[in-house]
């Protein structure tokens, strides 16, 4: 077994070589911040795939590569003089210290309610301390996360202010208002000039009381739509398949024949998970 901070230091060592203009790598030395945030982005999705699938062989490749996008920032960071790896490894220590008092202080959170509780005070006193003015609920909610994921964050923070709907029922109620007004914008002109931004108008709001609804039904959003999409890839290849079987292909068949093998490929599906 490795001595305690080889292999990081060793992580830490072969990124400095890699942005090393003395024999560094060309691909590497061109990134910044912000070339490297979508690959950033991208392995925490790939992260939260593998433990989708249940594959823990996976799991520490992917967390690994998770790993190599901070590493990578904070060489950059280091670089340019503004902190290192070891910066980013003491903030992230001192602030579970300092937002779990109920661990390493006197405070006292006999459930997880009492932990957000304490969590969300301690935040919007870290903001204050730092001269950030906005003391709105919903302050300090990133606006680089993706629109669907900043949806949930906003409707839950607004609900800690006891803005919410009592339950489940009046948000399928809303739902089907919006669908309503998402008709009847459909159905005006296409020459309408403002016909393109109210329906975009309208398909938003119609997206944002689904959210409400998935987190009013306790169903994480993310989780729901990364198994919609599993499902419907699983779906459309056995389509391709039963269409390849049948000696032709998706693109040579009507919408009705098409119909028929989703049909299918979904009873297929069903017969062999009984």
């Amino acid at each position: 077994m490795t001595a305690p901070g080889t292999d990081i230091e060793r992580l830490l060592s072969i990124m400095a070589q890699l942005r090393n203009p003395d024999g560094g790598c060309p691909w590497d030395l061109e990134q910044d911040f912000s070339t490297i945030a979508p690959y950033t982005i991208e392995e925490a999705y790939e992260v939260a795939d593998a433990i989708d699938r249940g594959d823990l062989d996976d799991l520490k490749d992917e967390l690994g590569d998770l790993l190599l996008q901070v590493v990578f920032h904070a060489q950059m960071a280091s670089e340019q003089g503004a902190f290192g790896f070891d910066d980013v490894v003491g903030a992230i220590s001192d602030k579970l210290v300092r937002r779990h008092p109920h661990v390493f202080a006197q405070a006292q959170a006999d459930d997880a309610d009492a932990v957000v509780q304490n969590w969300d005070a301690i935040k919007r006193q870290e903001r204050a301390d730092k001269g950030h003015t906005d003391l709105s609920a919903l302050a300090g909610i990133s606006r680089g996360m993706p629109e669907w994921q900043r949806a949930a964050k906003l409707q839950s923070r607004a609900a800690k202010t006891g803005f919410d709907w009592p339950g489940p029922a009046p948000v399928i109620a809303k739902l089907h208002e919006e669908i309503a007004e998402v008709e009847v914008e459909l159905a005006r002109a296409e020459e309408d000039p403002l016909r393109a931004a109210r329906l975009q108008d309208e398909i938003g709001d119609l997206l944002f009381v689904c959210l409400n609804l998935a987190r009013k039904a306790q169903v994480d959003a993310g989780s729901a739509l990364r198994h919609a999409n599993a499902k419907f890839e699983r779906r459309f290849r056995a389509m391709e398949a039963l269409a390849e079987d049948g000696g032709t292909t998706m693109r040579a068949l009507d919408l009705d024949a098409q119909e028929a093998l989703w049909a299918r490929a979904k009873q297929a599906e069903r017969d062999g998970a009984a």
